[in-house]
């Protein structure tokens, strides 16, 4: 057996034990390479695992239009979640539309209301959500484990793809005609809200082209934070396969 097809089998191992044990779960895409991964392996199973994306407001086209090629090819409705309008009315009217830009203080203001805020709700109500985090992406997270205790949200948390590699990735895309993101053939191999996300340089990162202006220990939005710090509370053990 090939080391992807281990990985892809180790994958559907996990996200047929997430289905199994803890239902209801979702899947929290960004509509990104490696989150397309997820939800081929997760519909094609025809798995009961919800899949939700965060629709800021600040997206780029290129990202809204995988919403609607997700519909085409697996005939599935992802939900979005936006956030609360009288929020970013305030944020807006009290420092302007890109005061992101400002601080590091105010970028996550920005992401708070746009991203997290508008998480809580699409988490409320289940017992595990999932990732389509890798260990290989930044700095940041290279102690990233399968699974974790986040008691930040009072459920467990999955990041299948931890010990995927990029050419995993690309790797499983091509092989199995898995539509993606055309800003990916674009140097953006991360994709977040178009203001905030630059195509990168070879050599680089690959989370190098978000929040480029910042120092690259700060570069998390909040989604996997709490008290300030990576969600890394309590790693749980995810070896075991399903019976």
């Amino acid at each position: 057996m090939s080391d992807l097809h281990h990985r892809v089998a180790e994958t559907h191992a996990i996200l047929t034990r997430i289905a199994r044990d803890f239902t209801p779960a979702v899947f929290a895409s960004s509509l990104a390479a490696e989150d397309m991964v997820l939800t081929d392996l997760i519909l094609k199973a025809k798995l009961p695992i919800g899949i939700f994306s965060l629709e800021t407001g600040r997206l780029h086209a290129e990202t809204l239009s995988m919403v609607e090629r997700v519909k085409e090819n697996y005939d599935y409705d992802i939900a979005l979640f936006r956030p609360q309008p009288e929020a970013v009315e305030r944020y807006v009217a009290d420092h302007g539309l890109n005061a992101f830009y400002d601080s590091v203080e105010m970028r996550k203001e920005c992401c708070r209301i746009r991203k997290v805020e508008p998480l809580g709700r699409a988490l409320a109500g289940n017992k595990a959500w999932i990732t389509g985090q890798r260990r290989a992406q930044s700095s940041t997270r290279a102690e990233l484990a399968v699974q974790e205790d986040d008691q930040g949200h009072g459920m467990q948390k999955f990041n299948p793809l931890a010990d995927w590699s990029e050419q995993d990735i690309w790797d499983y895309l091509r092989q199995n005609d898995v539509p993606y993101n055309a800003l990916h053939d674009r140097g953006y191999p991360s994709i977040g809200c178009e203001p905030c996300t630059r195509a990168i340089q070879p050599g680089e990162d690959v989370r190098a082209g978000r929040w480029w202006w910042e120092n690259p220990e700060s570069k998390e939005c909040g989604l996997h934070v709490v008290d300030g710090k990576l969600i890394r509370i309590k790693s749980v053990a995810a070896e075991a396969t399903p019976q």
